[in-house]
């Protein structure tokens, strides 16, 4: 295991990894713990009460963070015609059809989220094995025909989650520059709309454990009474 930097070793004094901290407190201390030089991401890890070899306990869904991630995705849109056209007028970096699933195919990665049109997936299908999770798809809020109005919300900052083989869900909810009131408000949105996607068949304590990070922060565990009741207030 390697060793950490000053940095890091000065913030972990600070926590305490043995206590679960209110929300408040946990964001006051990622964000007054920030010593570099760039503006890190803030992430949350919510381990899940689901059984993740369960396919209908799968948990994912997408949110729009009131103040966006920090990041402006790059996007790449499959369309053509009027809908292409949409798609540019929108904010989309990269528009085209079988061109760009050429360039796909080709080796082409310079982007961070793909949309489609409904009419498109037949040739999108083609790379379903080269993109995996990232291909276009409605669960993902990124296969529709409203093509415009998807760019501009992801662009906005909608996020997609989704639980990995663990049980786990992993999401940045924005920047230290953010501020605690922000990162609250970002952090609610998300924990409400996790909430929101548990699977009928999840028993018990949904949020089991939840730890939030900047970039060169240790992690942070926070109560999931606390977090549930925030949950519930934002409904």
């Amino acid at each position: 295991m390697g060793k950490h930097g000053k940095t890091y070793v000065e913030v972990a004094k600070r926590i305490d990894r043995d206590r679960l901290y209110p929300v408040d407190e946990a964001l006051a201390l990622i964000v007054n713990g920030h010593r570099t030089k760039f503006d890190e991401t803030v992430d949350l890890a919510l381990h899940l009460g689901v059984d993740a070899r369960q396919g209908e306990q799968m948990v994912r869904g997408t949110v729009v963070l009131p103040h966006g991630t920090g990041k402006t995705p790059r996007i790449g849109a499959f369309a053509k015609g009027e809908r292409a056209a949409e798609a540019e007028a929108a904010g989309a970096d990269v528009v085209g059809a079988e061109d760009l699933v050429q360039r796909i195919e080709g080796g082409w990665k310079d982007f961070d989220i793909l949309v489609a049109t409904r009419d498109m997936m037949s040739m999108v299908g083609r790379l379903g094995k080269r993109l995996g999770p990232r291909t276009p798809n409605p669960k993902a809020g990124t296969l529709s025909d409203e093509i415009g109005k998807t760019i501009r919300e992801l662009k906005a900052g909608k996020l997609e989650f989704r639980m990995d083989k663990a049980g786990v869900v992993h999401a940045p909810f924005g920047k230290l520059s953010f501020g605690p009131e922000r990162l609250k408000e970002n952090f609610v949105a998300l924990i409400a709309a996790v909430v929101r996607a548990r699977p009928p068949a999840s028993k018990g304590q949904f949020l089991r454990k939840i730890s939030m990070s900047s970039t060169m922060s240790p992690g942070v565990n926070v109560d999931p009474a606390d977090a549930s009741a925030i949950a519930v207030g934002a409904e």
